[in-house]
């Protein structure tokens, strides 16, 4: 669980070298370089090594060997052999996962990986006589080995008709366990009492195995086991599907995903309550996907959409795509453009995920200069809603005008604490008046400088902390030039008596303004300073401007950290100053490094379209014109008081949810639209409507909020239907299809960000009872304890009406509650 770049760095091999001599300490830490992905080949620091826990039979001794996970079986050996005194051919090793032989490995190229040796576990050393072992064929106790293996054959055809035993060869009753299938005798049940995996005993049910943690893995099983108890799913997989699998698609897995699953669901439905270790699933999941690879914890709605989307691949009944170019609504009525996306959608790609978990919403783009329309229809597997916030909190920020019309200002404004940085511009504009043809820009200043423009209006407001300080520069939208100009505040005495530690004079807060013209001068960086100076005029100069904390805000008191901190190597700024300028305001052109400076003319022009940073030194004659206090100690976003109170979050809705998730917003920057019309990219108002809904939806629930500096949490209760959630209301088209859903599996998230722990609700639907998957544990649970502020991922199933079921429409009729 350790976070690069909070708990270690990376670092080169030199690098290294260097710092161990400057400061000695350790001890080394060598991490290899792995290859990894299937279609997009990378390579990624392994930063934890495979580590095994070697037993040796002879004397029962333990020894710790730490490997690359894709380090070969070969290399085991060898490290093996040396490290335990015994010749490579009397070796025999056994992957002895949970104190149980799996499987022996021969010596070869295949990783360890491949292998599916997992982090932590056994692997067992016998001495062979030959080619026997004394031991050969029992297991840890002495009992002779069952034939089955616990893990799938290699070989497709096995896989997806039935298990093979672990000498490669079908049993003689796997005929009759999957009714369906090729192989099939014409039994239409399983022998009562009797499985695959020879574990379940008389009487018991299925659908009710944990699965084993290999190792933070417990968001991949809270996925799995809501997707093993998704009732169409579970009768697709139980039967024959080996003819569906698509081998040679080039956005799929070769079936091997597919294959996997459909292995480790049949596990699940029959071994009992024996828990199960899915270690080829996971190998999988690490070859294909190696995003999830490791023993980090990750997210199970990631993963559930990279499965669904592999499920797809996997099982496509597209052999060859065809090619199909998209035409535009032009007008044309929305049954008539929906079901022409639909066909064309289903033209190449037709799978049980597509028959199943697949929707259809309508997309409207509004282009905010020409009026354009745009309508499409686009399919959906999940919906990710955003969890609206009850919450406030109380911002203060200090509005600035940017053309020097009036004083600066603050205002204390409440909004949304889950909100964005548009709800604090719309409530600030509100608060100061802000009129049609204005708008204002967002900075946060620290250290005297501006430390980031807060651009974009969907940057989450928690992104900003309650100590750092906003302000606002309110502008005409006319006026907002191609170039913009930020002016710092230096004290001139500092100035004077060491002008090489250039930074260590700067006060105040910045001010930004526009430059309007195309190719801007000298001259007009003067004008725009005076002019934004000029609301800090004194009315009555004195003859030493007295510098105080005179305007009531609060102290600043802050100290310098960021990259372009005045600390930074300052002695290494160089300065130019030219004694025959002409400007009558002593101004500097600044980089951003605020490493180089360099005097400028009024005759002196500059590209348009950048930033240009001026510094002005204030001298005597400066503080004596203006009040430099207006620009000194800003107010914080909020001052935290003695007797401030919590704030409880009230409980929201799922109709609140999909209410949010439905409303028309403005696309973000870096989303913008190719307007046709315009020929052009637009920021374009976007808005989404339910078409059509599948037999399977499911419900991401927002919880994780990522800003650019800030990654937080919402441990909101959401108050979601068990039983007939009705979606009518939300769909627009009417085509007689069930518009009732019902709740059969849930995925949780307790605790925080990076880590935390997840576990499943299921419901066993013709049993109607819940149960809670936490991992190996499998426990029942009463249905109103479902409920509660950890469900992250919601999984309904449609409930049809008693005349379809009679008609025949539901071929699941044994699911249908």
């Amino acid at each position: 669980m350790l976070t690069e770049g909070q708990d270690y760095v990376l670092v080169p091999q030199g690098v290294w070298e260097k710092l161990y001599e400057w400061y000695k300490g350790g001890p080394s830490l060598p991490r290899k370089m792995i290859l990894q992905g299937f279609y997009h080949r990378k390579y990624n620091v392994e930063v934890y090594p495979l580590c095994l826990k070697l037993i040796d039979s002879r004397d029962d001794s333990q020894s710790i060997i730490w490997l690359s996970r894709k380090a070969s079986v070969t290399e085991l050996f060898q490290k093996v052999c040396a490290l335990r005194g015994i010749e490579r051919d009397k070796a025999c090793i056994w992957d002895y996962f949970n104190k149980r032989k799996h499987a022996r490995l021969i010596v070869s190229n295949k990783s360890l990986e491949e292998a599916n040796l997992q982090m932590d576990q056994d692997i067992l050393l016998e001495e062979v006589d030959g080619c026997h072992s004394s031991r050969f064929g029992m297991d840890s106790t002495g009992n002779e080995l069952a034939l089955v293996s616990l893990e799938p054959s290699r070989s497709p055809l096995t896989i997806a008709r039935g298990p093979t035993l672990s000498n490669g060869h079908s049993s003689g009753y796997r005929s009759n366990l999957y009714p369906g299938s090729s192989l099939s005798s014409g039994l239409t049940d399983m022998d009562d009492g009797f499985d695959a995996y020879n574990s379940v005993r008389k009487g018991e049910k299925g659908g009710l195995a944990g699965l084993q943690n290999l190792g933070n893995t417990c968001f991949m099983n809270s996925a799995l086991q809501c997707l093993v108890h998704t009732p169409p799913l579970v009768e697709y997989f139980l039967k024959d599907y080996s003819d569906e699998i698509n081998t040679e698609n080039p956005l799929g897995m070769h079936g091997e995903l597919a294959l996997a699953f459909g292995e480790l669901l049949r596990k699940s439905w029959s071994s009992g309550r024996t828990a199960i270790a899915p270690r080829v699933f996971k190998g999988k999941l690490a070859r294909f996907a190696p995003q999830f690879s490791g023993y980090n914890q990750h997210d199970s709605q990631e993963l559930l959409a990279f499965l669904l989307d592999g499920l797809h691949e996997d099982l496509n009944r597209v052999k060859q795509k065809p090619y199909i170019e998209m035409k535009d609504s032009d007008g044309r009525p929305d049954e008539e453009v929906a079901a022409e996306c639909w066909k064309n959608h289903k033209a190449r790609n037709d799978s049980v995920i597509v028959d199943v978990c697949q929707g259809q919403y309508k997309s409207t783009l509004v282009c905010p200069v020409c009026s354009k329309i745009s309508i499409t229809f686009d399919p959906f597997m999940y919906l990710s809603l955003p969890l609206p916030s009850t919450i406030t909190r109380t911002m203060t920020v200090t509005v600035f005008y940017g053309d020097g019309s009036c004083l600066p200002m603050p205002y204390a404004v409440s909004v949304l604490k889950n909100g964005f940085c548009k709800d604090l511009l719309l409530a600030l504009g509100t608060a100061c008046c802000l009129k049609s043809d204005e708008s204002l820009v967002l900075a946060e200043v620290y250290g005297n400088k501006i430390y980031r423009f807060l651009e974009s209006p969907l940057e989450p407001l928690i992104s900003i902390k309650d100590d750092e300080r906003i302000v606002a520069f309110r502008f005409k939208k006319k006026g907002m030039g191609k170039t913009k100009l930020v002016i710092f505040h230096r004290w001139q005495e500092k100035f004077t008596t060491d002008y090489l530690r250039i930074g260590t004079g700067l006060f105040g807060t910045p001010l930004v303004t526009y430059l309007g013209e195309d190719q801007p001068s000298g001259a007009n960086i003067e004008t725009a300073v005076s002019k934004v100076l000029s609301p800090f005029k004194r009315t009555y100069p004195s003859a030493k401007a007295h510098i105080g904390k005179e305007n009531g805000f609060l102290s600043d008191g802050l100290d310098e950290q960021c990259g372009s901190s005045d600390a930074m190597s300052v002695a290494n700024a160089e300065l130019e100053v030219t004694s025959s300028t002409d400007l009558s305001l002593p101004l500097l052109l600044i980089d951003d490094s605020f490493m180089n400076f360099k005097a400028f003319k009024k005759d002196t022009f500059f590209e348009s379209g950048k930033i240009l940073r001026v510094v002005l030194d204030w001298t005597d004659k400066e503080q004596e014109l203006y009040d430099a206090n207006y620009l000194k100690d800003i107010p914080e976003i909020h001052k935290a008081g003695f007797a401030a109170k919590k704030t409880r979050q009230e409980a929201i809705s799922l109709s609140s949810c999909l209410d949010a998730f439905l409303m028309e917003e403005p696309l973000g920057p870096d989303d913008m639209w190719y307007c046709p019309r315009c020929k052009e990219h637009r920021q374009a108002i976007k808005k989404l409507d339910l078409w059509m809904l599948p037999e399977i939806i499911v419900f991401h629930l927002k919880r994780f909020t990522y800003g650019r500096y800030l990654k937080n949490k919402i441990d909101t209760f959401v108050n979601f239907p068990i039983h007939n959630l009705d979606l009518s209301k939300y769909v627009m088209n009417k085509d007689g299809q069930s518009c009732v859903y019902e709740l059969y599996a849930i995925s949780n998230h307790y605790g925080g960000l990076g880590g935390g722990h997840y576990t499943a609700y299921a419901k066993l639907v013709d049993e109607n009872r819940w149960y809670h998957f936490d991992d190996s544990h499998v426990s029942p649970v009463n249905e109103s304890d479902v409920k509660t502020s950890a469900a992250y991922l919601l999984f309904y199933k449609r409930v049809r009406t008693e005349s379809k079921v009679e008609t025949g429409e539901a071929s699941h009729s044994h699911f249908i509650s």
